[in-house]
């Protein structure tokens, strides 16, 4: 790592929030044209507008972010762990993007439930003090066990609700970014482990370069493996404040838009109940065909909210 190298922390860090956006540029620039082309999806809102764009990009910007953080972070094996089962994550989700016949919802769900389990169980080896669950200044330390258990459910929960809200140009990206920064100002204000608001500043600005060319009209889309390892590191993030109950306000539009619709279905096929029929899911395609909204209110809406949800959460912990 390049902070044993060079005694000027300041320079160190300038330097990566330099050579990281760069870098995915760079890759984007190199490789885009080797990525699959969308389909088009069916069901969705607009599906259809997506065919011929290239779609999988998120294995450009993964690559970028865990090349930058092995050379401007703080190395340990913690986050060698947590690098290599993001990188599974990610690329599980790209070898179904380029696939000519989507993979099934229950192959995906092992997988994730795989990843999720690794990295709960990694968590509460290297982190037994941050395994408490407050509300409100009433909090309690949980049991190892059960936060693996708890945790791996955080994990599979986040990495599917990012997933499942990825259906605007922009959206789920910037909900995730929005997301990352209030975990980051909250284990700041914990004086927790300061690698992970590095570590969010790494992802954002990696993220900045794939948002220039998803920004609509969008020419390339982050996929299932983007999506999904965005959904993992959120969910390491979240952990990291020392609170894992800060998952509902510092993550909610992107729980409540891609949540819901996991809620919905689950109801429906295992216990048989028609249940929010009318409600149509992910929330962002009911807002747009229900509702009228256009894409660029979904985004500043849902970001709107996203924000004064932060602001409130940062100054009750503080």
């Amino acid at each position: 790592m390049l902070t044993s190298l060079i005694d000027n922390t300041k320079i160190i860090y300038a330097a990566g929030a330099l050579f990281a956006p760069l870098l995915c540029a760079v890759l984007l620039k190199l490789f885009s044209g080797k990525l699959p082309k969308d389909q088009g999806r069916e069901f969705a809102v607009d599906g259809k507008k997506s065919a011929g764009k290239i779609r999988g990009a998120g294995i450009i910007f993964v690559i970028a972010f865990i090349i930058s953080s092995l050379l401007f972070v703080k190395i340990s094996l913690e986050y060698i762990i947590y690098y290599a089962l993001m990188f599974i994550e990610m690329l599980s989700g790209y070898l179904d993007d380029r696939s000519e016949k989507p993979w099934g919802e229950y192959k995906k769900a092992v997988i994730d439930l795989f990843v999720s389990a690794g990295a709960s169980a990694t968590f509460v080896y290297f982190n037994k003090s941050l395994l408490n669950i407050s509300f409100f200044g009433f909090g309690i330390h949980v049991h190892p066990v059960i936060y693996i258990i708890l945790g791996a459910a955080l994990v599979w929960l986040l990495i599917n609700a990012v997933n499942c809200s990825d259906g605007i140009d922009g959206f789920s990206s910037i909900l995730a970014m929005l997301s990352f920064s209030g975990a980051a100002a909250a284990i700041i204000i914990n004086k927790g482990d300061m690698n992970q608001p590095l570590l969010a500043a790494i992802m954002i600005l990696t993220l900045l370069p794939y948002i220039w060319f998803n920004s609509e009209p969008s020419s390339m889309m982050m996929g299932d493996a983007g999506s999904r390892a965005l959904g993992f590191f959120l969910a390491i993030m979240i952990m990291k404040t020392g609170n894992a109950l800060l998952v509902i306000p510092l993550c909610f539009m992107v729980c409540l838009d891609g949540l819901l619709g996991i809620v919905k279905v689950s109801v429906i096929r295992f216990l048989h109940i028609k249940f929010m029929m009318k409600i149509r899911t992910p929330l962002h395609d009911h807002c747009r065909k229900n509702l009228g909204w256009s894409n660029s209110q979904v985004r500043y809406r849902f970001a709107i909210i996203q924000m004064i949800i932060t602001v409130f959460a940062l100054i009750i912990l503080k």
